[in-house]
């Protein structure tokens, strides 16, 4: 137990001593903070600009119709033509032309933007919508209605559709959004761990086995040892840099809002987080929130605390550990029976399978976490990794947890004794084309 100790340490000291793993562990937050940081940043800028619109209305009808915002205006010109715009168009200033037809009522299509760049589909809805309600206005009034405008107002009807869930005595409005935010981004990152770190077992036994040094190493301990004290090293390597990230991306993402963003405050209570979120959303989309969009947001942000963050993170961390430990005990299993990295295709696809169809089915759990689909895959130690990570958030019984642990524990612990069979073997094994039934014969030896 010594000698695996002793391969952990110098596993875990001499990868995290590489520079390969600081720079990733300073390249990996600044990623994972622009992700979040920059759309939000690039459409602030993009908002700053003032764009003006000449409009011919040939209908005579949408003249001063169409709202303006505070970056998006109209000028309305009379006796122009759209030709006459045209010769000269990058020197009078206009962002672009609107021409209406005098048909558009009996030919939605008769409309026309029309500028030297590519409008933004942003403006093309906004001009859209506008023209649509004007058009339906105007049909309307051919029913001689009177107070138009407050009947239209008074009929506008908006369903908002709760959700309850019951807990025995209790109830709890719950927002499927949250459940599949969370779902969907732990399972994407089992998938990416998993893989990431596995390969990298993959590679470190192919490195030692073409140096040679594994020789010098299988002396001394067993190889079985040497298969886990590899593991288990290279996960603790994998967990320490997934925590750097999570508390560097923090950091990251609250300096980069403090310079991006110096007018959002830190909210101090509950209804100034909504309120601040909601100020946000303003600044960038320049939409100012109805009292029952403000209530929504409330209990979506309250829903958030409903989540069971201790059963959450304590699953991520252990599906993390049990997904990586089973596939890197099959990374390891290939690594040793070929030579280089470039045999390694035949064997790493029937892996990789599993791993694929998990982000497969991972959409379809989303939709449906309580159906059989998601449920069996939640069970399968080769899927269980990812799919139940997306169906955590959702509520998943207890029992199911436990069973599915039950069953990855079981899994890791047999294609780790699998897996040592094949190192055992492979791992002083040189110059040979290694097939699936030389793989068998291997597993058939005794010890």
């Amino acid at each position: 137990m010594n000698k695996t100790a002793l391969i952990i340490s110098r596993e875990y000291l001499t990868r995290v001593r590489k520079k390969s793993f600081l720079i990733m562990t300073i390249l990996g937050p600044i990623l994972f903070a622009a992700l979040f940081i920059l759309p939000a940043w690039f459409a602030s800028m993009e908002d700053n600009e003032v764009r003006t619109i000449a409009v011919i209305d040939s209908s005579k009808i949408f003249i001063n119709t169409i709202p303006e915002t505070e970056y998006l205006k109209f000028v309305y010109l009379e006796n122009t033509k759209v030709e006459d715009l045209r010769e000269n168009f990058d020197q009078t200033g206009y962002y672009a032309v609107l021409y209406i037809a005098h048909i558009v009522a009996s030919t939605p299509s008769a409309v026309q933007l029309l500028s030297t760049k590519q409008v933004s589909l942003n403006i093309r809805m906004h001009i859209a919508n506008a023209l649509e309600k004007e058009i339906e206005r105007q049909k309307l009034k051919t029913y001689e209605i009177n107070n138009l405008d407050d009947i239209l107002t008074a009929i506008k009807t908006r369903i908002n559709i709760r959700t309850i869930v019951w807990k025995g005595d209790t109830e709890k409005e719950s927002y499927s959004e949250v459940a599949m935010i969370v779902g969907y981004v732990s399972g994407f990152l089992i998938y990416m761990f998993i893989f990431m770190f596995g390969s990298l077992v993959m590679r470190g036994v192919i490195e030692e086995k073409s140096s040679r040094v594994v020789e010098i190493i299988v002396s001394s301990v067993k190889p079985f040892q040497l298969l886990m004290g590899k593991i288990v090293g290279i996960g603790m390597v994998g967990l320490t840099q997934f925590l750097l990230w999570i508390v560097f991306t923090f950091i990251l993402i609250t300096i980069g809002t403090q310079v991006f963003f110096p007018n959002l405050k830190t909210p101090a209570s509950d209804k100034v987080t909504v309120e601040s979120v909601m100020q946000t959303s303003s600044t960038l989309q320049q939409m100012q929130p109805s009292e029952e969009e403000y209530n929504r947001m409330q209990s979506m942000l309250r829903s958030v605390t409903d989540i069971n963050f201790f059963v959450l993170l304590g699953s991520f961390l252990f599906f993390f550990l049990g997904g990586y430990l089973l596939y890197s005990s099959l990374f390891a299993a290939i690594g040793s029976a070929v030579d280089n990295e470039a045999d390694t295709q035949q064997f790493m696809f029937p892996i990789t399978i599993p791993l694929i169809l998990a982000i497969i089915v991972m959409m379809n759990a989303i939709q449906n976490p309580e159906g059989h689909l998601a449920f069996w895959f939640s069970m399968i130690p080769l899927t269980s990794p990812v799919i139940m990570m997306v169906r955590i958030p959702f509520g998943v019984p207890y029992w199911e947890l436990a069973l599915s642990i039950s069953i990855l524990i079981a899994t890791f612990i047999f294609t780790t004794w699998l897996a040592g069979k094949i190192y055992r073997t492979g791992i002083l094994m040189y110059g040979k084309k290694v097939t699936y039934k030389e793989l068998w014969k291997w597993l058939r030896y005794s010890n």
